[in-house]
């Protein structure tokens, strides 16, 4: 494929003070990257002295993701990968957003988006996204649930794996025991499942299970993705295990995006110590998905 005829992935700045900037000139001179794309450094890079963000490393950080939206929508990118953002930071110039998935989800009209993380021993796809978790029960719904299921299930399907298995972490200790830890399994999570079993009968879904022994077999080889209910329920036992590894998708998009599963890493920035392989692999992935399935 010529030079020209190469689509592109475009990669936003994130926070300038963070190590966004050192993993994606670390990524882009890897020589690990799929060649089939170019790939497009989005924004300028303000001045900046690592760890210390400001209101300018702010404002750029926006600037780049509005930036992208416009080259999304045009078709000059055809994926993006966003660097790290200081989420304290853009919340002090205004930014309306929690965080990059829901800017994305506003800007494409996708009114519930799915945050999966992916990674060489586990796959995780959260119901609630970034809330606190005292309003976790309160938000969490049937629908949640089977939307998450079905994207979760469609997105390990268009990895190669003809049947997925997807497993459902249980909200309470011991997925309810029952009824006497919580109904939540019962009145949400198993009647979501339900719903994904009449309608997709090329998978395989879980009844609610126990967290605490699931990611276990999940993470050797008996569920190809979990359905979990919080932030921390499917990031803890992604990032323990997967740490440089994994990358975070947004499903549900009509365009694809993709980031590294870290944040900017003040403590090491300028340093020299920031490991670009989260990038890699957010940018390969990113790419893999721009490809149809089965070329």
């Amino acid at each position: 494929m010529s030079q020209a005829a190469r689509p592109v992935i475009g990669i936003t700045l994130g926070d300038a003070a963070g190590i966004g900037p050192e993993v994606s000139a670390a990524a882009l001179s890897s020589g690990r990257l799929d060649q089939r794309f170019a790939y497009r450094l989005i924004g300028e890079y303000p001045r900046a002295e690592p760890g210390r963000p400001d209101e300018r490393t702010a404002r750029a950080a926006v600037d780049s993701l509005e930036e992208s939206v416009r080259l999304l929508r045009s078709g000059e990118i055809a994926a993006v990968v966003t660097a790290p953002v200081c989420k304290a930071s853009l919340a002090a110039i205004g930014y309306p957003f929690p965080g990059q998935t829901e800017f994305y989800a506003h800007h494409f009209n996708t009114p519930s988006p799915v945050m999966c993380l992916t990674g060489p021993s586990l796959t995780v796809g959260l119901v609630t996204i970034h809330e606190p978790l005292r309003r976790v029960p309160e938000i969490l719904t049937i629908e949640g649930v089977e939307h998450t299921g079905r994207l979760l299930a469609d997105f390990v399907r268009r990895r190669g794996k003809r049947w997925p298995r997807i497993a459902f972490a249980g909200l309470n200790p011991h997925a309810g025991e029952e009824g006497h830890m919580g109904s939540e399994e019962a009145d949400i999570i198993r009647p979501g499942v339900e719903r994904l079993r009449a309608t997709h009968t090329d998978a395989t879904f879980s009844d609610p299970l126990p967290p605490d022994t699931l990611f276990y077999h999940a993470a050797r080889g008996g569920w190809d993705a979990v359905v979990c209910m919080y932030h921390d329920q499917g990031l803890i036992p992604l990032k323990l295990l997967d740490f440089d590894t994994a990358v975070n998708i947004t499903l549900g998009l009509p365009c694809i995006r993709t980031s590294p599963d870290h944040g900017t890493a003040f403590d090491i920035a300028g340093k020299g110590r920031a490991n670009p392989s989260s990038m890699i692999a957010a940018i390969n992935l990113a790419a893999e998905m721009c490809i149809p399935a089965g070329a």
